[in-house]
C-alpha cells in the first residue's frame, strides 16, 4: 500500500517529506510538490486506509500545508489519482487499482512519461488511461516500441521499479562546552572519548565509517584551533579514532586552553573485508592507521610512508606517500630465478630450469660517510674510511670519474664526481667528491 501527497501552490517537495517522515522512514521525493510513502504496516496503528489519509492532512494542516491524498495499491497509481483526482481524499481499495485510473485523462501520464509518445497515442484518438491499458501490449510495442510498453504500464499503475527512500541530510558531529577549561592531552582525552564514543555508535547504525576527522578546539583566546585528518580507510572504531585524533594534537598542539571541544567526521560507506583462505591476512586499516599516525608523531610530519621514485637524475633521490600494504596475488606460488622451458630436448620437457643472470647491486648508505681520499695524476690511489666495520688501505682498480649535477636553480642543488674502487682486500665501493666543498663520500658498497 502506498500513498502519494500533492501539495498545493506555494509549497515544496521539501515541506511535503517532513509530513510523510512522521508516519514512515520509506519516502521518497517524485516531484517539486509530490511525495510517495510506503505505508505497509499502518493499518495496525491507525485502522484502515481512508483514517491513514485523514491523519496525513491532519499532520499537514498542522504544519499549514493544504494537500491531496491519495492511497492505491502501487506507488504509479497513487501519484496518477494525487494529480488527476478533485477530492482532497482519494482510497482506492485493494485490487481495484486499474479501474480508478481507468477514466483519468491521458495527459496526466505527462508528469511520468515522455511526450513524445503521449503524441502518438493522441493521433491514434486515445482520451483516457483505461484506453491505453486495454490495448494489446504486442501491437504497442510494434509500433512504439519499449519506451510505448512503458508507457502502457503506467497507465495500468504498474511500477517500473521499487520505492527509493530519500536518505535524510545527517550531520555526524558532536561538540561539548566545558565548564573550566583545560590544558594539556591527558584531560582532553577523557573529552575526545567521550565525543567520539556516540559518533563512531551513530557511524555503525548508518553503515558508514569516517573519511576524514575533523577536530575544532575553541580557546580561551577566542581562536579556533582546527585539525583534519585524511584517513587511509573508512574508520568507525571510536578507540581508533581517538588515539589518531590525540597523537595529531601531540604533534599540533593548540596554543591556549581549550573551553570547548568539536568533533565531526566526513562519513563515506563503510568498507567490506573479503578474506581469503590463500592469502596471508594483511594488519586493518585501523592498526596501520595507528602505527603510522605514532610514527608521524616521532619522527615529524611527512617523514613517514612509502618510498617513490622520482623523475630525476640526482643519486637517491625519491619521495614519499602514504604507506598502503599492497595485497598479495592469489594463485599458485611461483618461485623467484626460475622459468618453465618447455621443447627442449637436453633439459626435458616442463622442468624448472634455475635462471642466473648476472646482476650488481649497489647498497646505498641513506647517509654518506665521510672518507679520505689521496690522489696521484688525477686517480684515488689510498682511501682511509674511519667507520668501523669497513676497511680502507689502497686502490687496486677504479674506474671514473662520472661527473653528475643538477638542480643548480634550486637548494638542492648537487655537483660531484663518482668513482668506483676496488681496494687490496677485495671490497668494491662507490665514493664521490662534493665539488663544491672537496669533500669525499663513501656512497655505497658493490656485491
Amino acid at each position: 500500500m502506498f500513498g502519494a501527497l500533492y501539495a498545493s501552490e506555494g509549497s515544496s517537495s521539501g515541506d511535503l517529506i517532513q509530513v510523510a517522515a512522521e508516519f514512515s522512514p520509506r519516502c521518497e521525493i517524485t516531484g517539486p510538490r509530490d511525495v510517495t510513502v510506503d505505508l505497509s504496516g499502518l493499518a495496525r496503528l491507525f485502522g484502515s486506509a481512508r483514517a491513514i489519509a485523514v491523519e496525513l492532512q491532519r499532520t499537514a494542516a498542522a504544519r499549514d500545508l493544504r494537500i491531496r491524498v491519495a492511497i492505491a495499491g502501487t506507488a504509479t497509481a497513487a501519484r496518477l489519482l494525487a494529480y488527476g483526482a478533485h477530492g482532497e481524499i482519494t482510497v482506492v481499495e485493494p485490487g481495484g487499482d486499474a479501474g480508478a485510473l481507468a477514466p483519468l485523462p491521458l495527459e496526466l501520464l505527462a508528469t511520468l512519461a515522455a511526450p513524445d509518445q503521449l503524441a502518438a497515442f493522441k493521433k491514434w484518438g486515445l482520451q483516457t488511461l483505461g484506453e491505453i491499458a486495454e490495448l494489446p501490449a504486442d501491437a504497442v510495442a510494434a509500433r512504439l516500441g519499449q519506451a510505448g510498453v512503458n508507457c502502457q504500464r503506467l497507465a495500468r499503475g504498474e511500477d517500473p521499479r521499487p520505492l527509493l527512500p530519500a536518505v535524510p541530510e545527517e550531520r555526524f558531529e558532536q561538540a561539548l562546552d566545558l565548564e573550566w577549561p583545560i590544558e594539556g592531552l591527558e584531560p582532553l582525552s577523557f573529552v575526545l572519548g567521550r565525543l567520539i564514543e556516540p559518533l563512531a555508535a551513530h557511524l555503525d547504525r548508518r553503515g558508514r565509517g569516517a573519511a576524514v576527522l575533523h577536530v575544532r578546539l575553541q580557546l580561551v583566546t577566542r581562536a579556533v584551533h582546527e585539525r583534519a585528518l585524511q584517513l587511509p580507510a573508512p574508520i568507525k572504531d571510536a578507540r581508533t579514532l581517538r588515539t589518531l585524533a590525540l597523537l595529531d594534537l601531540e604533534s599540533h598542539p593548540p596554543a591556549a586552553a581549550i573551553d570547548r571541544v568539536i568533533v565531526a567526521v566526513d562519513p563515506t560507506p563503510a568498507r567490506v573485508l573479503q578474506f581469503s583462505l590463500l592469502t596471508r591476512p594483511l594488519p586493518s586499516p585501523e592498526q596501520i592507521s595507528t602505527l603510522m599516525a605514532r610514527l608521524s608523531a616521532l619522527m615529524g610530519e611527512g617523514r613517514c610512508g612509502s618510498p617513490v621514485e622520482v623523475d630525476s637524475w640526482q643519486p637517491g633521490a625519491f619521495a614519499m606517500k602514504p604507506f598502503v600494504p599492497e595485497r598479495a596475488e592469489t594463485g599458485p606460488p611461483r618461485h623467484r630465478g626460475t622459468e618453465i622451458i618447455k621443447g627442449k630436448p637436453d633439459c626435458g620437457l616442463g622442468v624448472s630450469v634455475p635462471r642466473c643472470p648476472v646482476s650488481v647491486a649497489l647498497r646505498r648508505f641513506r647517509i654518506p660517510i665521510p672518507v679520505r681520499v689521496r690522489m696521484e695524476q688525477g686517480r684515488p690511489i689510498r682511501i682511509v674510511i674511519d667507520r668501523r666495520g669497513f676497511g680502507g688501505g689502497g686502490v687496486t682498480r677504479c674506474a671514473g670519474p662520472w661527473r653528475t649535477a643538477g638542480h643548480w636553480w634550486s637548494d638542492g642543488i648537487w655537483d660531484r664526481d663518482e668513482w668506483d674502487v676496488t681496494l687490496g682486500d677485495g671490497a668494491t665501493y662507490r665514493v664521490f667528491r662534493d665539488r663544491g666543498s672537496a669533500a669525499w663520500f663513501l656512497e655505497g658498497v658493490v656485491d
